[in-house]
């Protein structure tokens, strides 16, 4: 079930975060974020957060918010991170698709990605069969922490 998320959420959603915050691997954020900092930046007024749970358990959070402002506002930005629990058991995708239909329902048009991780690959391939495409490639963007200076990618599809 995708919900609205609550305060009682803040643990289970820190417990999903802190793990990929930590490696470093598919996030801009410091490795070294605390967690009032972490829930202030995921919770923040400005993006609309869901949690996907089962069975009582948080499995997964996404937010969505506009990219830009003004004449950019239009355009959805988003961002999803799954339980490491529960990676290969469809989560992500459903999310994708949950928040393909809040986008909509916010009026937004089309959906844009500013960093996917060119070595994330699992998560390259869910977006593209998503309905995304790669529509720019930014040379060394990211500071992978085992394979270095790697490349990210603008990810775009309409609604």
């Amino acid at each position: 079930m995708i919900r609205a998320v609550s305060d009682s959420d803040h643990a289970a959603i820190w417990a999903i975060l802190e793990p990929v915050i930590r490696a470093g691997e598919t996030l801009a954020v410091p490795r070294d974020l605390n967690r009032d900092d972490a829930l202030a930046l995921w919770l923040s007024p400005e993006r609309t957060v869901r949690v996907l749970e089962e069975d009582g358990a948080v499995l997964g959070i996404f937010y969505i918010r506009a990219n830009q402002s003004g004449g950019g506002r239009h355009v959805a930005n988003a961002g999803y991170v799954t339980a490491q629990h529960a990676t290969g058991r469809g989560v992500a995708r459903r999310m994708c698709a949950a928040s393909l239909d809040l986008a909509r329902e916010l009026s937004f048009s089309a959906m844009q990605y500013n960093l996917v991780i060119s070595t994330n690959s699992r998560a390259v391939r869910l977006w593209q069969t998503m309905g995304f495409a790669i529509v720019g490639t930014l040379p060394k963007a990211f500071v992978h922490p085992e394979a270095g200076p790697v490349d990210a990618f603008v990810m775009h599809r309409l609604l």
